[in-house]
């Protein structure tokens, strides 16, 4: 089963991509971001708009309210059963997003966690937290009850390597230190990367964040704001805001946050698709015509299956 994937950091031109080749290649598409899944937020995840889709079917957004969590087992299993849907009706399913553990988790047989924990960002800012308010030593020693065999190989004060032990205990239930298998791959898939110059992808970055607050962004944090326990809080873009409702500091600083934690969050993202993942990548900021080259390659790599057939049927 073929299925098309975009993956990149934020503001490199995944959607309008996924929409043209959606439109060439009657395809519909599903998102894979962790944060449009919820309804009302809508600027600070820079959720595609009604006009955007051009008619083109989108899954996957709007389907969790802000108080209720979504993990990439969610996404796994409602993301394979839609791609089996989109396929039966005839048509190509096109995933997009930037949530590198949901592409991931969904293109190969991963078994994730019973609890569900999954996205990358949420698990290590729970863990960070922790060690600010318990020191690096209670961090530890929730790492020596999870998985003594890292514990034993991991120093107490090395809290990023605890950390990520921790998140791939959580996430897959086994330790970062045992050999695992290669997972198979369940679709052949082509992935698109879309990327782009750092000192240029970091001023889309911050003309973005300075876009989303003329576009409302305040008032769409002032409503999380209320509930500030829920996942959904924790999303770049709105977090960094609260602090400013409260009066704790100013407006620019806290943009300033969003704009800094976006750059991070966009070179953490680039890292995991380029070691985790194989794929084609290319630049639609600064060479628009190269969308003339993907078109030509997907057609290509549409076609393979039909010319298989028809030697097989003679």
């Amino acid at each position: 089963m073929k299925v098309i994937t975009i993956v990149g950091p934020t503001a490199v031109g995944k959607t309008s991509l996924s929409i043209d080749l959606a439109k060439k290649f009657n395809g519909e598409i599903i998102s894979g971001d962790s944060m449009q899944v919820y309804r009302g937020l809508d600027i600070g995840t820079a959720k595609v708009t009604p006009s955007e889709m051009a008619g083109i079917v989108h899954h996957l957004i709007d389907v969790k309210n802000v108080d209720e969590n979504y993990s990439a087992a969610d996404f796994q299993k409602t993301a394979r059963r839609t791609i089996e849907e989109i396929s039966r009706r005839g048509k190509v399913p096109i995933v997009v997003g930037g949530t590198g553990l949901y592409i991931q988790s969904l293109l190969w047989d991963y078994k994730l966690g019973s609890e569900g924990e999954a996205i990358d960002n949420t698990l290590r800012i729970k863990y960070e937290a922790f060690a600010d308010n318990n020191g690096n030593e209670a961090l530890w020693q929730k790492l020596q009850a999870a998985d003594s065999l890292a514990a034993k190989k991991i120093h107490y004060n090395n809290r990023k390597k605890v950390i990520r032990a921790l998140e791939v205990f959580e996430t897959t239930g086994h330790s970062i230190l045992e050999p695992k298998e290669q997972p198979q791959k369940l679709y052949d898939s082509f992935i698109i990367g879309l990327n782009t110059d750092r000192a240029i992808l970091y001023q889309r970055i911050n003309e973005r964040v300075d876009l989303m607050v003329e576009q409302g962004l305040l008032e769409e944090a002032k409503k999380l704001a209320k509930t500030p326990e829920v996942q959904a809080a924790q999303g770049i873009g709105y977090k960094e805001l609260f602090p400013y409702f409260s009066g704790k500091t100013s407006l620019e600083s806290a943009l300033e946050e969003i704009k800094l934690h976006s750059r991070r969050y966009a070179k953490r993202q680039l890292t995991w698709f380029r070691n985790r993942m194989s794929v084609h990548w290319y630049d639609l900021v600064q060479q628009p015509d190269t969308i003339l080259e993907i078109e030509a390659t997907i057609a290509k790599w549409l076609a393979e299956d039909k010319a298989t057939l028809s030697i097989e049927d003679v």
